[in-house]
């Protein structure tokens, strides 16, 4: 897949910001299914900051990799912010190594969307060791299936950059 100039500037400013202070990343993807991964990972050199990428789309998947609750996914649902949290701070236990983790977890469609939880609705996250873990919900509306994962890494790659530049090393 081809990225876009802005996606992979975007890119390229968090895997400097996390040079920067010494930072390593990993990813937990769902509606994304790795794109947030590849992006980063486009860039020549970032495997000096990449460090793991997990496709979590299933919710075995969120719970057996990851950690997540299957209690929290089933009382809150998969695409929840709750459960984004989850799978944020839960990839950084399950690889100690990375220091900041992002998630996104939502419904990219065109089907599987509810009158709750309509297609376009994402939960992205971004955790770091010893600072608060970064939340953003996205109400993309009926844009097309391509439309709303590529947003919802423009969105995971600007979080990240939050957490990256936030407080103290």
């Amino acid at each position: 897949m081809m990225f876009s100039a802005d996606l992979l500037r975007d890119a390229q400013a968090l895997l400097e910001a996390c040079r920067m202070r010494g930072l390593h990343i990993a990813t937990a993807e769902s509606c994304t299914g790795g794109l947030i991964g590849g992006v980063l990972t486009a860039i020549p050199g970032s495997s000096d900051v990449v460090d793991a990428g997990f496709i979590t789309y299933s919710n075995e998947a969120k719970s057996r990799l990851i950690g997540v609750p299957e209690s929290l996914l089933k009382a809150q649902g998969a695409v929840s912010e709750e459960v984004a949290r989850a799978m944020a701070e839960g990839t950084l236990r399950a690889f100690p190594s990375a220091s900041l983790a992002l998630s996104v977890t939502g419904v990219a469609g065109p089907g599987g969307g509810t009158e709750l939880k309509p297609v376009g609705l994402v939960h992205l996250a971004a955790a770091r060791q010893k600072h608060p873990t970064l939340h953003t919900r996205l109400t993309l509306g009926p844009l097309t299936r391509e439309g709303i994962r590529l947003a919802s890494v423009a969105a995971a790659l600007r979080l990240g950059l939050a957490q990256a530049a936030a407080g103290e090393p």
